[in-house]
């Protein structure tokens, strides 16, 4: 990761155009871009600008990964989802109120961002919405990180392998995802509640309808 930032950096005005290329490489390939963010509040000040290349980068990462799971690897990721319940249950949610939990979701750590961009491209939800919550609900976790970066100074101390510290960022961090987690869970379980109940309702009435006349009315 140290050779890259400083191969990045030497490239002058070129070096964000070199960032978004390798992080969106690394997101099509499931690698998280943590430390990519980090080394960005480094390589690209002020914290706003940095904010502006790692903003980008993540919402074509997310754009590519969402059009290759709904296009080209349907099948693969439909698979993966089917082993992780709380896929799941997100691609039922999805289908009814896809903006919002994307932005949730993006808000919450305990969903990964690399799969989750693959993840969406095989529910309901329209590009549009996704790319827009998308954005909106990473912006958080953007800033905080970038700025994180920003606090090492160097690249070598990230090469190192030591994250810069901030508590007052760590707890915000923290907080935000606590209580997106929270949002997002009591969200979908209250969708998926709704629609089974619609479900249930609507498998009632086409029962109701295969009857015979004089059993119905009995």
């Amino acid at each position: 990761m140290q050779a890259t930032l400083k191969w990045i950096d030497s490239l002058g005005i070129w070096g964000p155009i070199a960032f978004i290329a390798i992080y969106v490489i690394a997101a099509v390939f499931l690698i998280s871009g943590g430390l990519l963010t980090l080394g960005a509040g480094v390589l690209f000040q002020p914290v706003w600008y940095g904010f502006i290349v790692v903003s980008l980068a993540s919402t074509i990462a997310a754009t590519l990964s969402f059009l290759i799971g709904r296009y080209i690897a349907r099948g693969w990721v439909s698979k993966k989802i089917e082993q992780q319940p709380k896929f799941k249950v997100i691609d039922k949610a999805v289908a009814r109120e896809g903006w919002k939990i994307v932005g949730l979701t993006r808000l919450s750590p305990i969903f990964p961002f690399v799969f989750l961009n693959y993840a969406f491209g095989v529910t309901k939800v329209s590009l549009r919405d996704y790319v827009i919550a998308s954005w909106i609900g990473m912006m958080p976790g953007t800033v905080m990180y970038v700025y994180l970066g920003s606090l090492a100074g160097n690249i070598a101390t990230l090469g190192a392998g030591e994250t810069p510290e901030n508590a007052m960022a760590q707890w915000i961090l923290r907080i935000v995802g606590f209580i997106a987690t929270v949002a997002v869970t009591v969200y979908v379980t209250k969708i998926a509640r709704k629609a089974l109940n619609e479900e249930i309702a609507e498998e009632v009435t086409e029962q109701e309808q295969t009857l015979p006349e004089d059993q119905v009315q009995a």
